[in-house]
C-alpha cells in the first residue's frame, strides 16, 4: 500500500496522500488496492477523528491509468480493475464493487473526510474526490467527468453522490460533454466547499479544528448526514450494469482508439 498511498496520523488527524506523483497519481490496479486498503485500515484505527485526502506532485489524481486505456484499444480488452474479465455487477463490499469501494469507502468512514484538490481531478480522480465530505480546491484546479471521452460512464460511485450535490441539468451537461471545468465553476455547481491558496494546509487546519470537537458527536453527525441520502444500492448497481455493457463494445473501442490515435471518431449508430 505504501507505494501508492501513505498514511500518517497525528493528534486525531489522518493525513492520507496519494504518492504516485510521477504518474499524477493515476489509478492503476495497485492504486485501487491501496485506496481500498486505506479505508479498511482507517475504519478500524483507534484515535482517528478526521481524514485529509490529498495527492503528491502536480495533481490530486489524473484518473484511470493510461495503460488501462491502451488495454481497451484492442476489442475485448477492458482494463477493468481487478482482472480482465471481472464481473462489475458482483458486489464485493456490501452494496459496492471493488472499484466503487475505492471511492465509497471514504463515504463509509465513521469520521469526516476532507479532500484537498490541486492540479487535476479527472474521471476516476474526480469521483475519488466525491467520496470526501468536503472538497477544498486550489484556484487553478480543474475537474472533469471525463468517462464519456473513452466511451464509458462514471462507475466508481460518482452518480449517487453527484445526484445529491449538483443540479440535474448541470450534472447531465458535465456527464454528456466530459468538459473540463474550473475551481470557480465547481464552486458554483456545488462541487467545491472552499477555494484555497493551499488546499492541503487549509484542510489540515479545519481537520484539527474538527478533531478538537467531541468525537462521539462528530461521528453521530456523520451518521445522520449520510442517512439524508437515498439508498445508494440501486444507483451503484446501475453504474456497474451500464458500464459492463459498454466496455469492449465497438463504439467504446473506437472511442479509445480515436483518442489514442488523435483522430476524429467514427461511431456506428
Amino acid at each position: 500500500m505504501e507505494e501508492r498511498v501513505s498514511i500518517s496520523i497525528s493528534e486525531g488527524v489522518a493525513d492520507v496522500r496519494l504518492v504516485r506523483a510521477d504518474k499524477m497519481n493515476a489509478l492503476d490496479q495497485a492504486m485501487f488496492e491501496a485506496l481500498v486498503a486505506a479505508t479498511e485500515r482507517l475504519s478500524k484505527e483507534k484515535g482517528v477523528r478526521v481524514v485529509v485526502l490529498s495527492g503528491e506532485g502536480r495533481a490530486f489524481c489524473a484518473g484511470l491509468d493510461m495503460g488501462r486505456f491502451a488495454a481497451m484499444k484492442e476489442k475485448g480488452g477492458n482494463g477493468i480493475p481487478g482482472g480482465e474479465n471481472r464481473d462489475l455487477t458482483k458486489r464485493t463490499h456490501g452494496q459496492a464493487n471493488f472499484a466503487q469501494q475505492a471511492v465509497w469507502g471514504w463515504r463509509q468512514l465513521p469520521v469526516p473526510v476532507i479532500a484537498a484538490v490541486h492540479g487535476v481531478a479527472f474521471g476516476g480522480g474526480f469521483q475519488l474526490s466525491l467520496g470526501a465530505d468536503m472538497r477544498f480546491l486550489s484556484a487553478d484546479a480543474r475537474m472533469s467527468i471525463m468517462e464519456i471521452k473513452w466511451g464509458l460512464v462514471p462507475d466508481m460511485a460518482g452518480t449517487p453522490i453527484l445526484a445529491s450535490l449538483v443540479r440535474d441539468d448541470i450534472l447531465r451537461d458535465l456527464t454528456y460533454t466530459g468538459r473540463i471545468f474550473s475551481a470557480q465553476e465547481a464552486m458554483s455547481y456545488g462541487l467545491a466547499t472552499r477555494i484555497c491558496d493551499d488546499p492541503r494546509a487549509a484542510a489540515l487546519e479545519v481537520a484539527r479544528e474538527i478533531a478538537g470537537k467531541s468525537p462521539d458527536a462528530i461521528r453521530a453527525a456523520k451518521r445522520l448526514l449520510n442517512n439524508l441520502s437515498v439508498d445508494p444500492g440501486p444507483a451503484l448497481l446501475a453504474e456497474s450494469v451500464e458500464q459492463q455493457k459498454l466496455i469492449g463494445s465497438a463504439n467504446q473501442t473506437e472511442a479509445v482508439r480515436s483518442n489514442l490515435e488523435k483522430r476524429a471518431a467514427k461511431f456506428a449508430d
